[in-house]
């Protein structure tokens, strides 16, 4: 797909259009030498994670006025992260305008969570190097909209592991235990079973092709049914 294409995605127009066509360079695409970092999004990603951290946290500063400051922090980190970015990423299906190198696009690059971020990432650097802060502002507020809502609600996971043990009173620790209890098929094509148990009570059941898999969906059925974390 023709990179200009992903203006009418992103619905904003360059002024120079080199910056969007970098940002959506991998670095597998360009040749290794002394130029590399000039011709590839890792600047440009290196510039809009800071303005992604910055917008973020004056919106949330915005919408939660009366929140302390370590709250604040964990919810931003719930919108910026790797996998809330990549499923804006994926939306928007930015990975099929990204140039990368054939090795990588034949190991799944264009479904790569963490190239999809890095990329998400990039163009924001590039519109803002393109036209300063607010339109960069106005990108960012426009695509985590909805990750934004859901983060101040309480209601974005991304990691179920984390947010069951954070619900867990903090004398109470070890007794939140992952279980392995059993596994099925072939070597090369295992499906692991496993059960989250608190205090000895069974809260969530997960399977998964790996062992952290199986214990992730295993939280995520715990959080989901809004078990009781009081022995």
């Amino acid at each position: 797909m023709n990179s200009w294409d992903f203006e009418k995605v992103i619905d904003y127009k360059f002024n120079n259009g080199k910056l969007l066509e970098r940002a959506l360079t991998h670095s597998s695409f360009v040749p290794q030498g002394k130029d590399r970092p000039l011709h590839n999004n890792e600047r440009l990603e290196f510039l809009g994670d800071a303005f992604l951290d910055a917008i973020v946290a004056v919106e949330l500063c915005r919408l939660m006025p009366t929140v302390p400051e370590g709250v604040l922090t964990k919810v931003r980190a719930k919108v910026v992260c790797e996998k809330s970015l990549a499923e804006v990423g994926r939306e928007m299906k930015i990975g099929d305008y990204m140039r990368l190198s054939s090795g990588e696009i034949a190991s799944g690059g264009r479904e790569k969570p963490s190239i999809i971020a890095d990329a998400i990432e990039a163009v924001i650097g590039a519109i803002f190097i393109d036209s300063g802060y607010e339109e960069a502002e106005r990108f960012v507020l426009r695509i985590m909209s909805e990750h934004i809502k859901l983060a101040v609600a309480g209601k974005l996971i991304n990691d179920y592991k984390t947010e069951i043990q954070e619900r867990v009173p903090a004398n109470l620790h070890g007794e939140l235990k992952y279980e392995l209890v059993r596994e099925e098929g072939p070597e090369h094509d295992k499906v692991f079973f496993s059960e989250l148990r608190f205090g000895g009570k069974l809260i969530g059941s997960g399977v998964g092709k790996t062992k952290k898999e199986a214990e992730m969906n295993a939280a995520k059925e715990a959080v989901e049914r809004g078990e009781s974390l009081v022995l």
